[in-house]
């Protein structure tokens, strides 16, 4: 299968109607709703999975709250 450059995408988008031009920004919207939810899915499996096993551990909400804001100011 041949793969298409995003500009390759792009200029053949440009030759679609108007209409056409909609209902595949409305296509691809979807197909990315859905692999979001897919990947969230295996993410949250996978997360279940390590928390049984033991590989995570619970932990209180502030506790949690504190590491994130200090990672997020770390980051920003």
């Amino acid at each position: 299968m041949a793969t298409a450059t995003l500009n390759e995408a792009l200029t053949l988008f440009g030759q679609l109607s108007g209409e056409d031009q909609e209902m595949m920004l409305e296509i691809a919207r979807k197909r990315r709703i859905e692999a979001w939810r897919k990947e969230t899915a295996a993410y949250a499996k996978k997360a279940l999975r390590d928390y049984r096993s033991g590989k995570l551990k619970a932990e209180p909400v502030e506790e949690m709250l504190q590491r994130l804001h200090r990672l997020a100011d770390q980051e920003g």
